[in-house]
């Protein structure tokens, strides 16, 4: 499953990380997540696995297309693994 531009950004909102702390957490430079978010180019395959990682530890679960289109929600446990509790948007 591909990440999207737009699953990114709702993943770090879903558990309050910022571009920054998403950086720190995949190993990724801050320039190529805000690139990507912002639809201006498409990472490399590891990049998008190394992003997606970082968040998927952090308490993101990746829904791919089922006719509705991709999304992301919140595990159920993310709150005890510590998920909501990053600073800023």
């Amino acid at each position: 499953m591909n990440l999207t531009p737009a699953q990114c950004r709702a993943a770090r909102g879903l558990v309050n990380m910022t571009q920054q702390q998403l950086a720190e957490a995949s190993g990724v430079s801050l320039r190529t997540i805000t690139h990507f978010e912002k639809g201006g180019r498409t990472p490399i395959p590891a990049i998008l696995r190394a992003l997606k990682d970082a968040l998927e530890a952090a308490g993101v679960i990746f829904i791919p297309s089922n006719g509705e289109g991709v999304g992301v929600r919140l595990r159920k446990d993310a709150e005890l693994l510590g998920g909501t509790s990053r600073g800023g948007p």
